[in-house]
């Protein structure tokens, strides 16, 4: 298939949602850029904007854009939620068969949507992979080593676990039991996606710099609380496949 084959596959219907907190120089941005996008990828769509407790002006400056496109909605946090919770919003309120979680941050590119929707129907869950990660070194190595810690405990076989960037065919989110709070939402979400047996692939896509606001750096006990939820998870999921292995087995 072609570049630009790949680039011109038409989906049902996309919803795309964006986590955003403190990002009122950005979110007007990301919104108009998936709005110009999405009319040539699907025959439905919208963007929905998850105001995730902000304290700027992100939530104003969403429901301006919603009031003048109604492709546009916004889920508001009244307090801050942490990531976690704003893409478990997110899943919740999309309403299209096919469902785009993309940071609000700016950091990706919404042409590059085409390249995830080149790879359905033939996967569920098409997973964006930062060609040239633009984050310092140590988030960069920081990224590497937790990846290769859920490879090892998981077996999700992707390279780069934390990328804000995923297609997911939203059947296959309905019911999905989802708890983490922070950034460790995304390692659950994979492991759980594998786990029902869904088919993954990864696409290289761009990862541009940030052009406003700041990242919020991970703080030792944002660190530690992911490393508790990580193997509680691990725990859950062994224990799930366990029950799911004796019931498979023919009674005496």
């Amino acid at each position: 298939m072609s570049v630009a084959n790949q680039k011109t596959r038409r989906l049902d219907g996309l919803s795309v949602f964006l986590p955003s907190h403190n990002e009122e120089g950005n979110v007007e941005r990301v919104v108009k850029g998936f709005l110009d996008e999405l009319p040539r990828l699907a025959d439905s769509y919208e963007v929905i904007v998850v105001d995730d407790g902000s304290r700027d002006r992100t939530g104003e400056i969403a429901e301006r854009l919603a009031a003048e496109d109604p492709h546009v909605r916004v889920v508001h946090h009244q307090v801050n939620r942490g990531y976690g919770g704003a893409v478990i919003s997110g899943i919740r309120a999309a309403r299209e068969p096919y469902v785009l979680l993309c940071d609000g941050d700016g950091q990706f590119d919404p042409a590059d949507v085409g390249l995830l929707a080149a790879r359905v129907p033939a996967c569920d869950v098409v997973v964006g992979r930062r060609l040239q990660r633009a984050d310092n070194l140590l988030r960069r190595f920081n990224g590497k080593a937790w990846t290769l810690l859920v490879r090892l405990l998981f077996d999700v076989r992707i390279s780069d676990i934390d990328c804000g960037f995923k297609l997911m065919r939203r059947e296959l989110l309905e019911g999905l039991e989802l708890r983490a709070k922070g950034a460790m939402i995304s390692t659950e979400l994979m492991a759980r996606l594998v786990a029902r047996g869904a088919r993954v692939e990864e696409v290289g896509v761009k990862h541009l710099p940030r052009l406003a606001g700041e990242q919020s750096g991970a703080n030792p006990r944002v660190i530690m609380r992911a490393f508790k939820e990580l193997f509680a998870l691990h725990g859950e999921l062994r224990h799930e496949s366990s029950r799911a292995s004796r019931d498979s087995l023919p009674s005496s």
